[in-house]
Parts: C-alpha cells; structure tokens; sequence
C-alpha cells in the first residue's frame, strides 16, 4: 500500500483545482500512475472526492456569499459569472455535467449556489460528471 500523503497530496490537490486556484489535478493523477505510486482505484477515488469537495465549497459560496461579489477576495470574477450563467440558462442544471471543464465549470458550480439547485441534485450531476473524467484517465492510464 503506497503512502497516505501520496492520495492525500491528490486530495488537496483536486479540491484546489475546483476552485479558480491553479492546480492540475489530471496532471498530477497522470504523473502518479505514471510513476506507478499508488494504487489505481484509490488514486481516482482520492482525486474524485477532493475535486468534488470543491466544487460543493464552490456551491457553498454561491449560496450563502454572492451578496459580496464585489468584494476583491470573492473567488470568481464578473465575467466568469457571466459565462456560467449564461451557460447555466442556456443549457439548465443537467450543465452540471460539465462542471469538470475547464474555465467554465468551477464558475458553472458557483452559479448552481447563487441559482439554488437543490444541494443533492448538485452533488449527483458533479460527481458523474467529475468521475468521468478522472475515470477516463485511470483507464487510459492502467490500459496501456
């Protein structure tokens, strides 16, 4: 069994990439299945929850904190809320699907707050979404 602070490491790492903080998180799975540290399932389950975690602090904020988006440490810009939203309208709540894009889905997952998406539904559509992603690459990465 590889050491904790590897899938933790992954944790913080994905958690951080849902926000607008840069982090890689595909980038770092990658370069951990790579280097065969970790186990596979364990790393995808590490990197899903973290960066699922974010984006439902992401939604967090968009409910209880838009009242201070004018505020300099709010973590989303005007125009990324605008593109989310519009985004958002365009396409409803199954966007949330998406939310693992880059760019548009952590903005996308703050609008979900602000918008009020029942937090259950929200959580749903991001995980599968998310998991997809992270999925892919372990497959991608084991079937070689």
């Amino acid at each position: 069994m590889a050491d904790i602070t590897i899938y933790a490491g992954l944790f913080w790492n994905a958690f951080l990439a849902a926000t607008l903080l840069p982090a890689f998180s595909e980038i770092a799975l990658a370069a951990l299945l790579q280097k065969g540290s970790g186990i596979p399932w364990l790393l995808f389950l590490a990197a899903t929850t973290g960066n699922v975690c974010g984006s439902a602090l992401n939604w967090w904020l968009g409910r209880s904190l838009s009242r201070f988006e004018d505020r300099p440490w709010f973590p989303f810009k005007k125009h990324h809320i605008a593109r989310a939203t519009a985004h958002f309208t365009k396409y409803g709540k199954w966007s949330l699907l998406f939310a693992w894009l880059p760019i548009i889905g952590d903005p996308l997952t703050l609008i979900a707050g602000v918008l009020r998406v029942p937090f259950p539904f929200f959580l749903i559509l991001v995980t599968i979404g998310k998991a997809a992603r992270y999925g892919a690459i372990v497959l991608g990465f084991t079937l070689l």
